[in-house]
């Protein structure tokens, strides 16, 4: 464990005081309502193709099925059921009321992230994840107060009292609060759950959920550590048609759930007033 943890230049000696991956009971319940892609769909996404031979980690060799060229390809077929895991375990946990983080900053990721956390109406981060997110939520969720009222302040004429270079600081200032706390705005309590696009580039993301007990879903790479999430989804995180293609199936799953959420309350609703 503990070579493989070094692998993701983390100090152990500081994970180690606080590693519990928090436990999930898997759900054994298979939602049919969202079609789960199949191995060939993922293949033409590009999903199978890992790294090379040098950077896999031991912990991800049961998730692989052959060396080619030096390179590692992803048994599909375990990824087509660990995208149904993940699915059940996010549609259940949001229509119970759970919410759910969508994480991605590297390049290839950001308008993925945006695109499908919105298309969900869910929180994102896609431009750099601010330490203590998780771990010191009530410090940014000042940030995110600030921004709103400053957003406010922006649409309506409150700046008009302030002079022209005073505008243009606090235009600047606003500017830069949104690339901080822009996709987290709504964010009124720490994430219940968190999706993430490559754990090894958030891997100050991944040690805070792992400190505050938040389960996690993620894209696993050939370069990674499966063991370090809860619901592990092995595909490639580079290709961009196979990261989006997983995102879109959170973001549906999401969907879902708060959809399930909404009809129980209108059901419970109907119940009461008979």
């Amino acid at each position: 464990m503990r070579a493989c943890l070094l692998s993701y230049n983390i100090d152990f000696k500081k994970l180690v005081n606080y590693l519990v991956i928090p436990m999930v009971t898997q759900s054994k319940t298979k939602h049919t309502s969202i079609p789960i892609p199949s191995s060939d769909e993922l293949a033409e996404a590009g999903a199978h193709l890992g790294h090379f031979k040098n950077k896999c980690l031991p912990k991800m060799r049961p998730f692989i099925c052959a060396l080619r060229n030096n390179i590692h390809f992803i048994d599909l077929d375990q990824t087509v059921d660990k995208l149904q895991e993940a699915v059940n375990f996010i549609i259940e946990q949001i229509s119970s009321g759970s919410n759910i983080l969508f994480l991605g900053t590297k390049p290839i990721a950001k308008d993925i992230v945006e695109k499908y956390a919105k298309k969900a109406g869910s929180p994102y981060i896609n431009q750099r994840w601010l330490g203590g997110t998780l771990t010191n939520f009530s410090t940014i969720s000042k940030l995110i107060e600030k921004f709103n009222k400053m957003s406010e302040e922006s649409e309506s004429d409150a700046w008009q009292k302030y002079t022209k270079k005073e505008r243009l600081d606090l235009s600047r200032e606003l500017k830069k609060l949104e690339t901080m706390v822009g996709g987290i705005k709504n964010l009124r309590k720490k994430p219940d759950l968190v999706y993430i696009i490559d754990v090894i580039h958030e891997k100050t993301a991944l040690l805070e959920a792992i400190k505050c007990k938040v389960p996690v879903i993620a894209i696993i790479d050939t370069n990674a550590n499966p063991e370090l999430v809860n619901y592990p989804i092995p595909a490639n995180d580079d290709a961009i048609k196979s990261v989006e293609m997983i995102t879109k199936l959170i973001s549906e799953a999401v969907i879902v759930g708060q959809k399930e959420k909404k009809d129980e309350v209108k059901s419970e609703v109907k119940e009461e007033k008979k």
